[in-house]
């Protein structure tokens, strides 16, 4: 299996190889005919193959003056291969090496176009990003401002509570002492009017009593 699978790969790499060594480019001489055998009495069956076209020759003819090609768009012909070379003409590498450069240049400048985009898109964003840093110092001092205020708030309510409770308890020791003092203010009349009772009643026991206990005087006598 592996001597196959190395005949398999050689084969490969040969065919590679030959293919490589058959590929042609047409000289810097333009529109070279491309006719239908081996020999200039065959009819041109293309009069328009350019320079620097890259072919593969198939054969070639017994004096070597012939070959049989095939262009890349599929194209088969006979073609004189004095007008043949195996590099690409001059000309055709300068003319890539020419695209290739201004390509690069209208690359590069349309780097710098994005470079100055994505420059003046950062400094955007840095902006942004400082006025939503302002933002965000002046939101988080409100927010403190704001607990602040809202724990000034709670104390407040708890304080408030308090004093409620304070103003209640308050409230209930003035009634009890209100109606203690009602008590007491009732108890005083009471007493005074016992008082006064009970001194008009010794008055009149005395009134009354007294004129007895007091010796009468006996009346003189002209007898005596």
């Amino acid at each position: 299996m592996r001597s196959t699978l190395f005949l398999v790969l050689f084969s490969l790499l040969f065919a590679a190889a030959a293919q490589a060594q058959n590929v042609r480019y047409v000289s810097d001489k333009q529109f070279i005919p491309l006719r239908s055998g081996a020999g200039s009495d065959y009819r041109i069956i293309h009069r328009g193959i350019p320079s620097g076209t890259r072919l593969t020759i198939a054969r070639t003819s017994g004096d070597g003056e012939w070959a049989e090609i095939t262009t890349e768009k599929g194209t088969t012909g006979w073609i004189r291969t004095q007008y043949l070379m195996q590099d690409l003409p001059a000309q055709n590498r300068v003319d890539a090496a020419e695209k290739r450069a201004a390509n690069a240049v209208a690359k590069s400048a349309t780097l710098s176009e994005e470079l100055a985009a994505l420059r003046a898109q950062s400094t955007e964003l840095e902006g942004q990003l400082n006025s939503s840093g302002s933002e965000l110092g002046s939101v988080t001092e409100e927010l403190a401002q704001l607990k602040q205020i809202s724990g000034n708030a709670i104390q407040l309510d708890t304080d408030n509570r308090r004093l409620v409770e304070e103003s209640e308890n308050l409230r209930s020791e003035v009634e009890m002492l209100e109606s203690e003092n009602r008590r007491l203010q009732d108890k005083l009349e009471s007493e005074d009017f016992l008082n006064g009772a009970l001194a008009v009643l010794l008055g009149v026991i005395i009134t009354l009593v007294a004129p007895r206990l007091w010796p009468k005087r006996r009346k003189s006598s002209s007898w005596a």
